[in-house]
């Protein structure tokens, strides 16, 4: 597997960090390029690495022929401010990130010579980024299909510790907080031993944590503006960027879409993942239900829980080439189980 690093200036006053992996032999330049939308305080690093020597994402696209671009938006993995204003929120992230690094992509893939569009997979708030570039851009987007890995639209319900902290927007919109990565590597120990402590947000049975220095390098420190913008969102339910309401401006957003959702997560409640579906006006949908009470999944584990490229890596990627093979045409569907842990 073939990896290029590229600086991308977005314009803004800050230099991206975009990713291109492929693989010579196994490229497929017929299809699609695919994006990566990594979420919140998180960079695309966990999206090429398993804790268990597993299969990762990344490497599970790349062996399906796909070229594939891990796109780290501002504050994100080394992406780097030159002289950019230094808070961001939502607006900054989809209509000028994102969309710059979709120009970028479309103008330097080798996939799909002439072709206009990305595939999209959204990690997370990932997902919450690419509906609010959708919702700018009804008609004059560069999107082929979308996948949502646990990622919300509308806050239908919400764990009651984040109604909460919703209810201090101003204060979050004012504290810095610095130190996440170090303060994730000293958690995530005591999680082996108290694994009720981060249930909502992983199932320490089903992921090795024994490497946690290599697991926190996906994690980045959260910006002041972005948590204030979140906390308001969950206040009220919806989303509103630019005074444009996301959930209401889907409507008229067709794009082929997949929610793949983590049964048990407590970060962001399957209610929550799914509520894109009552609100975007695609003709296909495909929903992947990953998670049973006997072996409960959370929002972690959609991404590095043992067994993953099986439960949701190959779901993901027989979608994706449904869409390729139909040209984005055709019919409501719900994955088949994959085992006892998906349905």
């Amino acid at each position: 597997m073939n990896e290029t690093k590229y600086r991308l200036h977005n314009g803004d006053g800050w230099r991206l960090d975009v990713r291109r992996f492929s693989d010579p032999e196994s490229l497929n330049p017929r299809r699609r390029p695919v994006v990566l939308v990594p979420g919140y305080c998180m960079n695309c690093f966990i999206l090429g690495f398993h804790p268990g020597g597993e299969t990762s994402l990344i490497e599970s696209l790349v062996d399906e022929g796909l070229e594939v671009w891990a796109a780290n938006m501002r504050g994100q993995g080394d992406s780097r401010r030159l002289g950019g204003k230094k808070r961001y929120g939502f607006a900054d992230l989809a209509l000028t990130d994102l969309t710059s690094i979709i120009d970028f992509i479309l103008d330097k893939t080798d996939c799909a010579p002439g072709g206009d569009r990305v595939d999209l997979i959204g990690c997370s708030l990932g997902a919450t980024v690419s509906y609010v570039y959708l919702a700018h851009h009804p008609d004059d987007h560069s999107v082929g299909a979308l996948v949502n890995i646990g990622g919300p639209l509308r806050w239908n319900r919400a764990h009651p510790g984040l109604r909460f902290a919703s209810r201090f927007s101003p204060l979050l919109g004012r504290l810095p907080i610095k130190g996440t990565r170090r303060m994730a590597r000293m958690a995530i120990p005591f999680a082996r031993r108290f694994p009720w402590v981060l249930s909502h947000y992983m199932n320490p049975d089903i992921i090795d944590l024994s490497c946690a220095a290599d697991i926190v390098q996906t994690i980045d420190d959260p910006d002041p503006k972005l948590n204030r913008q979140i906390a308001e969102w969950i206040k009220g339910r919806d989303l509103v960027v630019q005074g444009l309401n996301i959930s209401h401006s889907l409507y008229s957003v067709d794009v082929p879409i997949q929610c793949i959702i983590a049964m048990q997560d407590g970060i962001v409640t399957p209610e929550a993942a799914l509520s894109v579906l009552d609100h975007i006006g695609s003709h296909e949908i495909n929903i992947v239900e990953v998670g049973t009470p006997e072996v409960p999944h959370a929002h972690a584990d959609l991404f590095i829980s043992e067994g993953v490229e099986h439960k949701v890596f190959r779901p993901l990627l027989r979608w994706l080439a449904s869409q390729a093979d139909s040209g984005g045409e055709g019919r409501d569907e719900q994955e088949e189980p994959a085992d006892a842990g998906a349905r």
